[in-house]
């Protein structure tokens, strides 16, 4: 079996997780990370027993890396990226892939150049809970769908907002959208039909220091006619589950976090039974209000998944161009609520 050797591009928060889901992988090893900040890449290496790097070009020429994942700021995702590709290295990418689709489609445009692959980290996709609602939607027990929606009523302190990027579109690209509910936009991207048509409002309400919204709201319609809602905050005291609810001419869905509060179909199987027992206690709630009170679990299993795909030859799930379809819907919400009009997608 070969090992794959991993080096991490940034040392803050998340970089952890990463370190852990690596650490997780049989056949993976972390060998290197790098921060800017020096402190925080020793502190890295140190708790981890890897080398550290001032710089990612400098991790880059060290030689023994197979794929980087990069754990930086979101606006600092396309430099790395595309240097990773020119020397070879795979890349796995947090969220957002990066804050604007020309700056994604440049990684993109380097990675197919240089015959490496490029990755999204999008944890959700890999719960249990998630497989089987993908299989209810996919065999068309929902019927006709007729509304999907989520919603991330989350709560951030000001003190959260403190630091040197988030908040801002420099380096956030945004606020509570691009940074907290994009992973249910992707949840959206994962099981629905695409976005037709959307209009938005957006406002900075509960944290009026920073730049960008801590609150957004968005109807939508989708191709296949169906209509939903986007609602996410971090200006909800004191946070609460994220929820997606889908519902059908012969269905509804209504999940909590990584549970389901509703399963009823009009053609009930002998599985729905099952499914509401393994999935009926709320089971989840990290990053309601603490963006550290996640495991690193699901990120294994993202990383596991890539791996895979680079030893089979095949496309990986959540690749640029799947990751991108989120930032996508992100950016379409904040035109047309700067705009105050509907905002046409896949048009």
């Amino acid at each position: 079996m070969k090992k794959w050797n991993f080096g991490i591009i940034g040392a803050g928060l998340i970089a952890d997780f990463h370190a852990k889901a690596i650490t997780d992988i049989p056949n993976a090893k972390l060998l290197a990370c790098c921060d800017i900040v020096s402190a925080r890449a020793e502190e890295l290496s140190n708790k981890h027993g890897c080398r550290a790097f001032g710089s990612y070009e400098d991790m880059l020429k060290s030689g023994e890396i197979d794929i980087v994942t990069i754990a930086t700021p979101s606006g600092f995702h396309m430099e790395p990226a595309i240097a990773a590709a020119q020397t070879g290295k795979h890349v796995i990418c947090e969220k957002p892939l990066d804050i604007t689709l020309e700056r994604i489609d440049a990684m993109i445009d380097a990675h197919e150049k240089s015959g490496t692959r490029l990755g999204g980290i999008f944890p959700y996709r890999f719960n249990d809970s998630q497989a089987a609602l993908r299989e209810a939607i996919n065999s068309g027990r929902f019927g006709v769908i007729t509304y999907a929606a989520i919603f991330v009523p989350w709560w951030r302190t000001n003190e959260y907002y403190k630091d040197s990027w988030h908040g801002t579109w420099k380096l956030d690209g945004g606020g509570a959208l691009m940074n907290q509910s994009i992973h249910m936009v992707d949840m959206l991207c994962d099981v629905m039909p695409p976005i037709e048509s959307l209009q938005a409002f957006v406002g900075t309400l509960g944290h009026p220091q920073i730049e960008a919204e801590d609150t957004a709201v968005a109807v939508l319609r989708y191709t296949n006619g169906a209509l939903g809602m986007i609602y996410g905050t971090t200006a909800s005291y004191p946070g609460q589950f994220r929820r997606f609810e889908i519902t059908g001419t012969k269905g509804t869905v209504i999940q909590v976090e990584n549970s389901f509060t509703v399963w009823q179909f009009a053609d009930e199987k002998p599985e729905d039974e099952q499914i509401r027992k393994q999935f009926g206690e709320i089971e989840g709630g990290g990053g309601v209000s603490d963006p550290a009170a996640i495991t690193h679990h699901n990120h294994t299993r993202n990383f596991k998944a890539f791996l895979d795909t680079l030893e089979s030859g095949k496309d990986f799930w959540i690749s640029g161009a799947e990751a991108r379809k989120a930032v996508e819907v992100i950016l379409a919400i904040y035109k047309s609520a700067k705009e105050q009009k509907p905002v046409k997608l896949n048009s």
